[in-house]
């Protein structure tokens, strides 16, 4: 099979680029024909890898018509799509689909967003999209049921495939509070692009309901503002939590580590981590790439109620607050895990198990899987 993955890719710094990273770097063991087809930001000049085929104006809607042309004048078989609405220019996203109508050959979608009550415009794009593609993918049970009910996209084209985990080599977590200058302390953290819609401030704010009783208690806010917000706001959005920490008094437990952080690094972090926690308040998340990396390094989690979190920490894999925006009940659970390190461990088994079902080798191996059976019955029809 020859391969095409449409997305933004490394080195623009996104959380689907280093998804399709991760999954290229994975395909290609099982099948090693697998290009990209970038989508790039209006006036950037990115230095892409040689996998890069063709580089897509992400706000031009005559470059997703070239791309389409590209690919069909190509000996490339199939293209996935990684689709979230804000990659794409046009209304909602709109230009993909102007990429897909082009398109002569077969394609699938990667579903990273699928909301329960969409607009108009997000359903007519994902509508047609999904109905257009031989297959869709999506990472929870709960994704595809909305994708069926919602979307009216076929069971037939409906596959679950995981979000993948990279490999972080095992670290001793007190070795690594030593080596970082944190001995003795409890380690909350949370990582990823920050922005509003994080949720930050309500962890923040459960901290400071912890501070008193815990003073070793040390929150990492793990990452730098989001390359699209910064551009248009700066630094305002991290500012504010600044300035939330010092009306707090809180500088002594929390720290911002304001990088984006290698994969190696990440590991360091997230494996001297007591609890890591996703504060997210939009309860239609369907995926998070944070969540999944803590689960492969185990770890005991607390999180809001969002799609991803409540399928993947079901079963007790983790604590769930039952307010999206109540930093009270965050709190209560952190100091849940604090108190009873019977609890702790217990949870840390749970997702260190699951995150060893979901490492990217595996991931990619579904997804093979998963084309191989597209193409076949797409020829026994042809046939």
């Amino acid at each position: 099979m020859n391969i095409a993955i449409l997305s933004t890719y490394p080195p623009r710094e996104c959380g689907i680029a280093s998804f399709s990273s991760d999954l290229r770097d994975n395909l290609i063991r099982f099948n090693e024909n697998v290009e990209i087809l970038a989508i790039t930001d209006n006036n950037a000049n990115y230095d892409y890898p040689t996998e890069v085929v063709f580089q897509i104006s992400q706000d031009e809607r005559a470059s997703f018509i070239s791309a389409a042309d590209f690919v069909n004048e190509s000996s490339i078989d199939i293209v996935i799509i990684q689709h979230e609405y804000g990659i794409f220019g046009g209304p909602d996203g709109s230009y993909v689909l102007d990429f897909s109508r082009k398109l002569e050959k077969p394609f699938i979608v990667t579903t990273h967003t699928v909301l329960s009550k969409p607009s108009p415009g997000q359903k007519q794009v994902l509508d047609e999209l999904g109905n257009m593609a031989i297959g869709v993918n999506c990472m929870t049970k709960r994704a595809a049921g909305l994708l069926e009910n919602i979307y009216h996209i076929p069971k037939s084209k409906l596959c679950v495939i995981p979000h993948g985990v990279p490999f972080f080599e095992p670290k001793d977590r007190e070795a690594l509070k030593q080596q970082y200058g944190y001995k003795g302390r409890t380690i909350v953290s949370t990582f990823g692009f920050l922005g509003p819609g994080k949720g930050i401030e309500n962890c923040i704010k459960a901290i400071s309901k912890l501070a008193q009783k815990y003073p070793n208690i040390l929150y990492l806010v793990l990452g730098k503002t989001h390359p699209s917000l910064s551009k248009k706001y700066g630094e305002s959005y991290r500012n504010l939590l600044l300035n939330l920490v010092e009306n707090l008094g809180l500088n002594e437990n929390i720290e911002f580590v304001n990088q984006y952080l290698p994969l190696d690094k990440l590991g360091d972090y997230l494996y001297m981590t007591d609890i890591y926690v996703t504060p997210y308040p939009n309860k239609d998340q369907a995926v998070s790439g944070t969540l999944t990396y803590a689960v492969g390094c185990g770890r005991a989690i607390v999180s809001t109620p969002y799609e991803y979190a409540i399928e993947i920490l079901g079963d007790g894999r983790g604590l769930i607050a039952q307010d999206s925006n109540n930093p009270s009940e965050l709190a209560a659970l952190i100091e849940k895990i604090i108190t009873d390190p019977m609890l702790k461990q217990n949870l840390e088994q749970k997702t260190r198990y699951l995150g060893e079902k979901m490492t990217w080798s595996n991931v990619a191996k579904q997804y093979i899987n998963f084309l191989n059976q597209l193409l076949l019955n797409a020829r026994a029809v042809e046939g």
